[in-house]
């Protein structure tokens, strides 16, 4: 398992951080990003898809479940779905709405609160861990996969400490 670990400042540290990622991405990725309300999950994600080109808002998909999102990387066009599963009650919903055909080779798949599907949810390539820290936060990111790897080698990524 690889593992990078660092401290992000402030707003600002996240959406580098955001950018960053956004680079190194990849069709065929599945994310997921874990920490309280307010550690900077959708803003993470913003930040990302902003940096990827997207143009338009980029909402947290609270209500929704999932919003996708159409992105150029490396000069193809890819679909990436920005899910939230707080509201969920129960992970069959996830089957239900359909959302596993979504994790394939080639939709990137970002998962807030991944714990509330873990039973129908596929094991993720990158695992995200924000917390709270101060006036920052902290950040781990462990790729789970030989994709995650290669994601992570690519990324870079120097925060103001």
């Amino acid at each position: 398992m690889q593992l990078y670990h660092t401290h992000l400042q402030d707003e600002a540290g996240t959406a580098a951080l955001g950018a960053a990622l956004a680079v190194a991405l990849a069709p065929g990725l599945a994310i997921y990003l874990h920490g309280d309300l307010g550690a900077g999950k959708t803003a993470l994600t913003r930040a990302l898809l902003h940096a990827a080109g997207y143009q338009g808002r980029v909402k947290s998909p609270t209500y929704t479940l999932a919003e996708p999102y159409t992105v150029k990387l490396a000069e193809r066009m890819v679909t990436v779905i920005h899910f939230d599963l707080y509201r969920m009650v129960s992970a069959e919903e996830f089957l239900e709405a359909g959302f596993r055909e979504h994790f394939n080779e080639t939709t990137i798949c970002i998962v807030e609160w991944p714990e509330k599907g873990q039973s129908v949810l596929p094991t993720p390539d990158i695992e995200i861990h924000l917390t709270v820290a101060g006036h920052g936060r902290d950040v781990e990111l462990r790729a789970l996969s030989d994709k995650g790897h290669q994601c992570l080698a690519r990324l870079k990524f120097a925060p103001n400490l």
